[in-house]
């Protein structure tokens, strides 16, 4: 009994060793980043199958640089009304691509349908929570971990 005791301790010691030095890899801003420019944004919010609520951030991304984006996180930061952070989440950015048969848009990777130099494509991200403080405001967009062509 004192040996298996031993035992447990000892593994969730070592888990909780291990998940607290756990770094999370601080993701630097990419320079080709300036060349992305987001217009028409627009918010929406639809229930799960499990009854809870899903936020999408839809918007036009358009590519004014010389090569071709094939992938994209997007760090997105929502602020209460008094201006300070309330969440900041970073999230994959996914093409919406017209469905011929039922007519609501399929999610895409960037990598097979990427954004040409010089064009715009529609994009989303979705959020699975969004804090209650959050003012109602566009998030603050940073682009990351770009993947070009």
């Amino acid at each position: 009994m004192l040996v298996g005791l031993g035992l447990v301790i000892l593994v969730v010691a070592a888990i909780a060793i291990l998940g607290r030095t756990r770094q999370t890899t601080a993701s630097q801003p990419d320079p080709y980043a300036q060349n992305l420019q987001v217009s028409d944004m627009r918010l929406s919010r639809a229930e799960n199958f499990v009854g809870g609520t899903v936020t999408y951030l839809d918007f036009a991304l358009h590519n004014a640089g010389q090569q071709t984006l094939a992938g994209a996180q997007v760090e997105a930061t929502f602020y209460n009304t008094l201006g300070e952070v309330v969440q900041k989440e970073v999230l994959p950015v996914r093409a919406l691509q017209a469905n011929q048969l039922a007519g609501y848009p399929d999610l895409m990777d960037l990598g097979q349908a990427p954004i040409p130099a010089g064009q715009s494509k529609a994009v989303r991200i979705t959020l699975e929570h969004v804090s209650s403080e959050w003012n109602q405001a566009a998030p603050n967009l940073r682009f990351l971990n770009l993947r070009l062509r």
